[in-house]
């Protein structure tokens, strides 16, 4: 066998390491497992290892001093619940209530941000670990306080390895965060490259939905990206790899405006160039961006220089293209592409009382969180009851079964709870199958590190597997100081028990179906873009400017249309019976991605276009348009439409008498008329599909993409 280069070796190495969480777990349980061998305790296995899963699942990304600062609010929090439990442990009353509290407000927490949110579900989580280690300490005759302190110290050794490893690797997560962006960017492209099809008949809808639901993925990638950067670098001017990380992210950004803008109705370009062969350089045009962008995410993965190709430089010269100067600039060093402005906008809380107020806005039962942290508080309640009334072996399974299954979706919970069940019974079977096949402890503390580890590998992507790597991780482990066979049953009948209360808890106890909640993200949507309009038609004035307050609203309107989607596509997974106008709401969603696609082309050709006759036309009719996408959101929260605005039909028909100057400049306003004509089209649809939606009565239109 040959050696490997050094090359090849720094590659294996890198791709190693972007693995890093499972290797973190493999590191710690693996140390934590010989320590205990060695010791000859081995039944401190079992809370150390749990202590460090629940630390696991505390962790977000981070720099090496935001995640000290976080590990030691997790460590604390920790300690609270964990002695809390222990405290009231064997007075149901007072166990239970404590729970529930604990539960509602520790899921409140996460309005704050994405860290308080990791940090609070963790915190049940160990809870629910400290209430089946106490159980079998009590079974062992061990002291009280023990198993508190050894979750505890299971944990803070996993807080050590995360600093540790943030330390080294501090640019890493953002390197895997634009890898992640630039691959599902060039998807993205490659796709929209598929609307320029020659072809009549096309179900441009069904596509157009498919388009909404990627650029979805995108926005989810791009806000990731930002706020991997931004936990680096904070008020501080970023140096060295991060800066060029900085800079690739908002040529991200750019690609992503300008691969989401559309300049006409596709259908309609097929047929004036059915016999042309113009459209195919299009599709080639756009397909090749989008491997570019592929391309680049396989150079940021590499530490390689990135190049175009000649490929689609020889594709451009048939074809003015403004994607590729984007990517041209990542080549430069900083990735600055001659930018002015690189500031990122920081959405994380400025103080406590910013922190406080986040949480009391969302105290109200019209916010999913507020309502999902109080079912979540009853199914534990309930969970515990029926545990006490069954009394089965190791019932408290049942109530992580619940906390783990209980999401804040009906179709994620439902999901959930087929994949739970399923894992937890392929688990019992191989743990079965491996205890009889392996009955020596060495082997088994083995086989319970490779689990945790497979555990945190595909908790993200294969939950079904991840569940079978934990229940397999707790047999081995169990079997270190007792036989587990005794486990298999009751894990069974717990994960069933807990599965169905969380299932009939997001049924029954408040729940909180999209369809209700539609008006108000359609409103948003509405909003945002008329804010980004607003803000593309002022630099037509002042000239192209990618300044914060622009790639705000920007991202604000893309933010929007995600969620907009991501609702419309979790309707479809709720029964039927809450979304009978579910048809309405998808057409809807369609058109105000198309809208968002002409704004996006708007925003991709902005230019300083001098004053004249024409100019003041365009510019009366997009501020015509933003005005009348306030209304229309106005509208959808009022819960009626209203009529257009009197001044509307002068400024619509100025629009359509309008006729731009020769020249240069007259060819940019034409394109801007073409884009605010395609825009009030979009309004015209979006105002028919609301009133279909608000109307009175039952009788819903089919769930179908036909219009």
């Amino acid at each position: 066998m040959l050696p490997l280069s050094s090359d090849a070796l720094r590659q294996r190495l890198r791709s190693f390491a972007s693995r890093a969480q499972p290797l973190r777990i493999l590191l710690t349980l693996g140390s934590l497992m010989a320590v205990c061998g060695y010791t000859g305790h081995t039944d401190a296995v079992i809370p150390l290892f749990l202590g460090a899963i629940a630390s696991a699942l505390a962790e977000t990304d981070d720099s090496w001093r935001g995640r000290f600062r976080a590990q030691l609010v997790t460590l604390a929090c920790f300690a609270v619940l964990s002695f809390s439990v222990e405290a009231l442990f064997g007075r149901p009353v007072l166990f239970i209530a404590g729970l529930a509290f604990a539960a509602f407000w520790l899921t409140m927490l996460g309005a704050v941000e994405a860290r308080y949110k990791a940090i609070a579900y963790a915190t049940l989580i160990l809870a629910m670990y400290a209430t089946l280690g106490i159980e079998n300490q009590g079974a062992h005759g061990h002291d009280r306080g023990r198993e508190p302190l050894l979750l505890l110290a299971g944990a803070g050794w996993y807080g050590v390895f995360s600093v540790l490893w943030c330390a080294a690797f501090p640019a890493q997560p953002v390197q895997a965060r634009l890898v992640t962006l630039f691959t599902v960017l060039g998807n993205f492209v490659r796709f929209k490259a598929s609307l320029f099809e020659p072809l009549r008949g096309i179900d441009i809808e069904q596509k157009r939905l498919s388009l909404a639901q990627l650029n979805a993925e995108v926005v989810s990638e791009l806000n990731a990206a930002k706020e991997s950067i931004f936990r680096r670098i904070g008020a501080r001017a970023p140096t060295g790899r991060i800066s060029r990380y900085r800079g690739l992210y908002l040529i991200a950004q750019d690609v992503h405006e300008r691969a989401s803008s559309s300049h006409d109705d596709y259908n309609a370009l097929a047929d004036a160039f059915f016999h042309s062969d113009l459209l195919y350089r299009c599709q080639r045009v756009l397909g090749l961006q989008g491997l570019a962008c592929q391309r680049l995410a396989s150079s940021i993965a590499r530490r390689e220089p990135f190049e175009v190709g000649e490929e689609t430089v020889q594709a451009l010269a048939d074809l003015r293209g403004a994607i590729d100067g984007q990517l041209a600039g990542a080549s430069q060093p900083s990735a600055r592409a001659g930018r002015t402005e690189m500031g990122l906008f920081n959405r994380s809380p400025r103080s406590w009382r910013d922190a406080v107020e986040r949480v009391r806005r969302q105290l109200t039962p019209r916010s999913p969180l507020f309502r999902h942290a109080l079912r979540l508080a009853i199914a534990l309640a309930v969970g515990y009851g029926v545990m006490h009334v069954i009394h089965p072996a190791q019932g408290y399974w049942i109530l992580l079964t619940t906390l783990f299954v209980c999401q804040q979706s009906f179709g994620d919970t439902v999901s959930r709870m087929g994949q739970r069940i399923a894992g937890t019974a392929l688990g019992v079977v191989a743990g079965w199958a491996l205890l009889q096949l392996f009955p020596q402890p060495l082997v088994q503390s083995v086989i319970a590190v490779v689990a945790g580890v497979l555990f945190f590998a595909t908790r993200a992507t294969r939950y079904l597997l991840a569940t079978a790597a934990m229940t397999l991780l707790v047999l081995m482990c169990f079997n270190q100081v007792g036989d587990s066979g005794l486990l298999l049953v009751p894990r069974l009948v717990d994960t069933a028990i807990g599965s169905a209360i969380a299932g009939l808890a997001v049924l029954l106890v408040l729940p909180h179906w999209q369809a209700r909640r539609i008006n108000e993200l359609a409103a948003t949507a509405m909003r945002s873009h008329a804010g980004y309009l607003r803000r593309i038609v002022e630099q037509y004035g002042t000239g192209p400017r990618d300044h914060l307050d622009y790639r705000l609203a920007r991202r604000n309107d893309h933010n929007a249309d995600a969620a907009l989607s991501t609702a419309v596509s979790d309707m479809f997974r709720e029964p039927g019976y809450v979304r009978p106008r579910a048809g309405i709401a998808l057409r809807f969603l369609i058109r105000s991605h198309t809208l968002l696609s002409y704004l996006s082309a708007l925003g991709a050709h902005r230019a300083a276009l001098p004053d004249s006759p024409h100019m003041a036309v365009l510019r009366d009719a997009a501020e015509a348009a933003a005005a009348a996408l306030d209304a229309l959101a106005g509208g959808l929260q009022g819960g009626a439409i209203r009529d257009d605005p009197a001044t509307e039909p002068a400024v619509r028909a100025a629009l359509a008498a309008a006729v731009a100057p020769a020249g240069d400049a007259g060819a940019a306003e034409r394109t801007i008329h073409t884009e605010l004509a395609l825009v009030w089209l979009q309004i015209d649809a979006l105002r028919t599909h609301a009133r279909e939606w608000l109307q009175p009565g039952d009788d819903a239109a089919p769930a179908t993409l036909e219009t």
